[in-house]
């Protein structure tokens, strides 16, 4: 399966909004949230995850606690240091960024909906600068 893991249950959907970096193409996320919307996939949506972290919200320890959870956001590194900001690691084998950034909303659905997880956290530190999450946003 080179590393691809089959998600067992309910899959565990988080989708980003990015509502005040405003990084991500409005098209795209509009397309993804009304795709999400119409399946009966159960998901949950934030306002921005840039934001939660900053406020070190405890839905993320939630959130990275969980098992398995598959990420529609940006980049997979932004990702990964916003959770390990807020003192809320994701699983490394069990998470999967899906980047509404690089890909179209189309692309990153189908990776929503699919029963498969990809992880695809970049391996090494958890802990970035200032100025590493400032060239993130």
């Amino acid at each position: 399966m080179n590393g691809h893991l089959l998600m067992n249950g309910p899959t565990r959907i988080l989708y980003c909004n990015c509502t005040y970096a405003q990084v991500v193409p409005k098209e795209v996320k509009e397309a993804v949230l009304k795709k999400l919307c119409a399946s009966e996939v159960a998901f949950e949506a934030v306002a921005d995850l840039c934001e939660m972290s900053a406020r070190q919200d405890p839905a993320l320890k939630r959130l990275a606690d969980g098992g398995a959870i598959k990420v529609a956001a940006c980049y997979p590194r932004a990702v990964k240091w916003l959770f390990a900001a807020a003192k809320a690691p994701l699983p490394q084998d069990g998470t999967e960024v899906l980047n509404m950034r690089v890909h179209n909303a189309d692309e990153v659905a189908a990776a929503l909906f699919s029963p498969e997880l990809k992880p695809n956290l970049p391996v090494g530190k958890t802990a970035a600068s200032h100025a590493q999450m400032s060239a993130l946003t």
